[in-house]
Formats: C-alpha cells, sequence, structure tokens
C-alpha cells in the first residue's frame, strides 16, 4: 500500500464524528449528574421519612373503628400531644398506636362502665363504639407522671394500654409521632381524628 491508496477523513467526516463524540461525552456526564440527583432526592426522601413522617402499618384491632387493620398511616414528629390525638410509640420492639387521654399532671378516673374522667370531667368520646373497663390493674384516680402521656386504645375491650401496669405510662422519648394522615386503602384516605 502506499501514501495515496490510503484515504484521509473529509473535513466534513471530522466534523461529524468530533460531534457524535462530544454528544457521547455530553450525555454521559448528562446522565451521571441525573443519576446523583435521584440518589440524592431518595436519601433525602429516606431521611425525612424516617426522621420527620415516619409511614407505619396498623396491626390489630386496638384502635378500632378509627384505625383498621392492615391499613398504612402516617405520623408527625412532634414535641407537644394533645388529649384526643392518636400516637405512635415505641414498646417491646414493637410500635404500638393509642389515643392521648392524659398529659402530664392529669387525673384519670375509668369507671367500670367505661367512662373515663380527666381532672373530674368525663371524656366526649365519639370515636369508642364499645365502652369497657378492659383490661386495667390501676387504682383510680390515677395522676399522670411528669414526662409521660396516658394512652388508651379505641377498641376499649381488647385494647392493651396505660390502664395496664404491663404497658403503663408511655414516656415522652419513646413516642415515634402523631399519626396524622391514613393513605391506604386509598378508600379510606384522610386525616386521622
Amino acid at each position: 500500500m502506499n501514501k495515496r491508496d490510503t484515504q484521509l477523513p473529509s473535513v466534513e467526516q471530522l466534523e461529524t464524528e468530533l460531534k457524535r463524540v462530544r454528544h457521547k461525552n455530553e450525555y454521559k456526564r448528562t446522565f451521571r449528574g441525573t443519576v446523583y440527583i435521584l440518589v440524592t432526592v431518595a436519601a433525602i426522601a429516606v431521611l425525612v421519612a424516617t426522621m420527620f413522617m415516619p409511614v407505619l402499618q396498623v396491626c390489630g384491632s386496638s384502635m378500632e373503628p378509627t384505625l383498621e387493620n392492615g391499613e398504612l398511616v402516617l405520623s408527625l414528629k412532634n414535641g407537644k400531644f394533645r388529649r384526643g390525638e392518636v400516637v405512635a410509640f415505641y414498646y417491646n420492639n414493637k410500635i404500638l398506636l393509642k389515643r392521648v387521654i392524659g398529659v402530664p399532671g392529669d387525673q384519670i378516673v375509668v369507671k367500670d362502665d367505661g367512662t373515663v374522667l380527666v381532672n373530674g370531667t368525663a371524656l366526649d368520646e365519639p370515636y369508642v363504639t364499645d365502652k369497657g373497663l378492659g383490661e386495667c390493674d390501676l387504682e383510680f384516680p390515677y395522676q399522670v407522671p411528669d414526662n409521660r402521656i396516658f394512652v388508651m386504645g379505641d377498641h376499649r375491650q381488647t385494647s392493651i394500654d396505660s390502664r395496664s401496669s404491663t404497658i403503663g405510662c408511655v414516656s415522652e422519648e419513646l413516642i415515634v409521632g402523631k399519626v396524622v394522615l391514613r393513605f391506604w386503602p386509598l378508600k379510606n384516605i384522610g386525616g386521622v381524628q
């Protein structure tokens, strides 16, 4: 082969090849940037979900009819909890969902018929369909200690809660958060009252 037999690429061919290489490099850079952004967003979403808004699955019937077994709920980390709110808390390596009945300093009385008195006033509990004393080994009146809350399930006959010394009042540092939203199944989506 001599020098005349080898053809050099034309200027147009060189420009086309140069454009192709530049496009390929730009595509790689864009793809890499997109992957980095997606990984960062996913990491932030996981961090927010675990730190500020944990997603929980309801297990059992202790919160019926408010929350049904198998529903998915969203809780919100919050420092202050008020009477009537549903909270999630750690107990024996599980997370339980119960309703706040009393806050530190409150005097609680649960009568034999299931009527709950807080500081001498009967609670209006439209979320309870079947009142009852349930499993209770406390002596009333009971005063809620500092930095703890008194909780009860809405299904009073089956719920094991602060009425039993097994669980007792819940320490504020064990609280995961306030249950604010039910989002699964979709037909039941809405706030938790």
